[in-house]
C-alpha cells in the first residue's frame, strides 16, 4: 500500500447519522465493537416513524405493545399478525434511514417451526420491515435457526417477556440468583442459533451488564441498567403519554399534558366563535 493512499473512511455513528440507505445488522454489530450505545424506540404509525427516523433513532422496533398503546388492551397476548401488519407498513413507508424489527405476536411463533416462518415471512413481504424479533430463550431455538437460514434477521427477547406475563404471575423483575444462569445460557444459545441481537427486559442491572459483556452481539435494555449496548422505550412512554409507567421508565417530555392543552385550547376557540379566523377560511 503507498504511502499516497487515501486514509478509509470512519464508519458513521449508528445514532444521528447520514446516509443514502437502511441500518443493518452490519451496522449493527459494528457499533458493538466500537463500544458505540445506540437507542431504538418503538413505532406504530408513519408520521412518529417520520419523526424518530429524522431525529437520527436508527432502529424502530414496531412492537406488540401495539396491543396496549394502539388498540387499547391490558395486555400484549390479543394482538395478532393481521393487526400489526399494516403498522409495520406504515413505519416502514414513514422512515427512510432505520431499520424496521417488527414483533412476533403471542401465538405466532410458539407452535412451531412452519408457522414461525410463515408470520416472520409476512412481515418481510407485505411490509417491508428488516426484522423480527421474538420471545424465549432455547425453548424456540428451532424458530431462530429457520428463520436464520432463511434470510430473516433475528432479534431475541429475554427477562421479562411479556406474552408470558400469566407464567410470571405478574409484571416482576427476571433473572434473580440461579435464574441468572438460565438466562445467561438463553443469551448464549441466541447468539449461537445466529440472533443478531437481544432484548434484556427487567433484569437485575449486573446480570445484563454480564450478559452484555459475554455476548459478541448487543443487547438492548429496557430495565437493564445502562451497561447495555443499546436501549428502547415504548415511545408513549418515552414522550410522557402513558399515564402509568414502570420505574425504569423517564419522561422525557409532557406529551399528555400538552395534547391535552392542545385540546382545550382548539375547543375553547371553536366554543367562543374565534375558530377559525379569517386566515384560517377561504375567500
Amino acid at each position: 500500500m503507498s504511502s499516497s493512499a487515501a486514509p478509509s473512511a470512519q464508519p458513521a455513528a449508528l445514532y444521528g447519522g447520514t446516509g443514502g440507505r437502511r441500518v443493518t445488522v452490519r451496522d449493527i454489530a459494528a457499533a458493538k465493537e466500537r463500544h458505540e450505545k445506540w437507542p431504538m424506540l418503538t413505532a406504530y404509525d408513519a408520521l412518529t416513524a417520520r419523526i424518530f427516523d429524522e431525529a437520527g433513532i436508527p432502529v424502530l422496533l414496531v412492537g406488540d405493545s401495539a396491543a396496549m398503546v394502539v388498540y387499547g388492551y391490558d395486555s400484549t397476548i390479543p394482538v395478532t399478525v393481521d393487526d400489526l401488519v399494516p403498522l409495520t407498513a406504515a413505519v416502514v413507508r414513514g422512515s427512510k434511514r432505520a431499520m424496521v424489527v417488527a414483533d412476533l405476536p403471542f401465538g405466532s411463533y410458539q407452535t412451531g417451526v412452519p408457522e414461525a416462518l410463515t408470520a416472520a415471512t409476512r412481515f418481510l413481504k407485505e411490509t417491508g420491515a428488516h426484522a423480527v424479533k421474538l420471545e424465549g430463550g432455547r425453548r424456540i431455538l428451532p424458530q431462530v435457526e429457520a428463520m436464520v437460514a432463511a434470510g430473516i434477521p433475528v432479534m431475541g427477547h429475554l427477562g421479562l417477556t411479556p406474552q408470558s406475563v400469566n407464567v410470571f404471575g405478574g409484571y416482576r423483575v427476571q433473572g434473580r440468583g440461579q435464574d441468572g444462569d438460565e438466562l445467561m445460557a438463553d443469551a448464549k444459545a441466541l447468539e449461537a442459533a445466529g440472533a443478531f441481537s437481544v432484548v434484556l427486559e427487567c433484569v437485575p442491572e449486573d446480570l445484563a451488564a454480564r450478559v452484555t459483556s459475554s455476548l459478541s452481539i448487543p443487547t438492548i435494555g429496557i430495565g437493564g441498567g445502562n451497561q447495555t449496548d443499546a436501549q428502547v422505550l415504548v415511545w408513549q412512554d418515552m414522550a410522557g403519554l402513558t399515564p402509568r409507567t414502570a420505574k425504569f421508565v423517564k419522561k422525557f417530555a409532557d406529551m399528555n399534558g400538552l395534547l391535552g392543552d392542545a385540546a382545550r385550547s382548539y375547543a375553547e376557540e371553536v366554543v367562543n366563535g374565534t375558530y377559525p379566523a379569517p386566515e384560517h377560511s377561504y375567500h
